[in-house]
């Protein structure tokens, strides 16, 4: 049985939350001209949203290899599935 909050459900709302930040519809709010501290407005957003979405892929990655360290040293499977 799957522990809830599986790794699998939050990479797959980690893909669309991506797909959401990078769609055209919401790229086009930022797309005017404006500077915010000497940087372009889309640019900023860009940067911005790659980030969270780096950051995100990386604490989920960082929590996945944790658990699976616990359930090694628990007697569980080390390389088992999740």
């Amino acid at each position: 049985m799957k522990p809830s909050g599986d790794t699998g459900d939050k990479s797959l709302a980690l893909f669309l939350l991506g797909l959401l930040l990078f769609s055209p519809p919401l790229l086009s709010l930022f797309s005017v001209e404006r500077i915010v501290a000497g940087i372009p407005l889309l640019y900023l957003y860009l940067f911005c949203a790659w980030g969270l979405v780096v950051a995100l892929i990386g604490m989920t990655a960082a929590r996945r290899s944790e658990r699976r360290a616990s359930a090694g040293r628990a007697g569980g499977r080390p390389g088992g599935s999740d």
